[in-house]
């Protein structure tokens, strides 16, 4: 897979990319990653990338004609070629007004071949560049940033590590927060939640993990994890993704198909909130 980068911001990339499952997966040639300092898309001496809004308003825009140039300039297929189904080839503007970058999301882009990263600045980017250039606009979080840098840096990590042979354990990212979908759920006849491991999570929160010492500074790790019983495991690993979800992130609940086991397991938890 390649990645193009578009930035007035080329040197900010020197140090995210350079280190962990990235920079493995680009000695391993799993990925390429391509640095388009905008700036050298200009036309004048000041090398000028930004203009006030029509309309008034605060702040300035990145203007159109440098991000056409430069990702043209790339050999990239024009919109309507890679908006076809079976394109493999993408345009991403990074933006406060995007839709939400999700795990699912980067699954999806994992199948591509080639990734154009866009990185707004300033106020945001004349909307001719989101209507007739990006394919689609990705927002990674509901929060502002000053520019979309660090949001390629995120998303190039999350979809480097779906890719075959980046992890050392493939079946790793099977077993992450977030990694299973609703249609993916698979239960048994006791209508339990039949997952790969006993640490998946089924779209859910990731369950809380221990390693050596058994005991730290007089925390011990739960006995239920070294009585060697895998379904006391199973079963304690699965309330403790119930349990922080609920604490944590609750709306994932109802975006996720839950067992009867789990549905059992959230009422007990919801008791007990309201005890408290």
């Amino acid at each position: 897979m390649r990645f193009e980068i578009v930035t007035i911001f080329p040197d900010f990339f020197s140090g995210p990319l350079d280190y962990g499952i990235v920079r493995r997966a680009r000695m391993a040639g799993l990925i390429e990653i391509g640095i388009h300092d905008l700036r050298g898309f200009t036309q004048d001496r000041h090398r000028t990338v930004d203009d006030r809004p029509f309309g008034g308003g605060e702040g300035m825009l990145l203007k159109p004609e440098p991000l056409f140039d430069c990702v043209e300039s790339l050999g990239v297929k024009a919109r309507e070629e890679r908006m076809q189904a079976e394109s493999r080839e993408t345009v991403v503007m990074l933006s406060a007004s995007g839709k939400l970058f999700t795990q699912a999301m980067a699954q999806e882009l994992a199948a591509m071949e080639r990734i154009t990263l866009v990185c707004g600045r300033y106020e945001g980017v004349d909307e001719r560049v989101t209507e007739h250039l990006a394919d689609r606009e990705v927002s990674v979080g509901d929060f502002v940033m000053s520019g979309g840098e660090l949001g390629a840096a995120l998303l190039l990590d999350c979809v480097t590590r779906l890719l075959p042979g980046a992890l050392g354990n493939e079946a790793s990212n099977k077993t992450e927060s977030f990694s299973a979908v609703q249609a993916e759920a698979k239960f048994d006849e006791l209508g339990r939640l039949e997952p790969d491991s006993t640490a998946a999570t089924g779209g859910l929160l990731d369950a809380p993990h221990y390693t050596r010492p058994a005991e730290f500074r007089g925390w011990p790790v739960p006995e239920v994890l070294l009585n060697g019983n895998h379904e006391e495991i199973r079963r304690w690993r699965r309330r403790k993704v119930l349990e922080k979800t609920f604490k944590n992130r609750p709306e994932l609940l109802r975006q996720v198909r839950l067992s009867k086991e789990d549905q059992e397991l959230l009422r007990e938890l919801e008791r007990a909130a309201r005890k408290n």
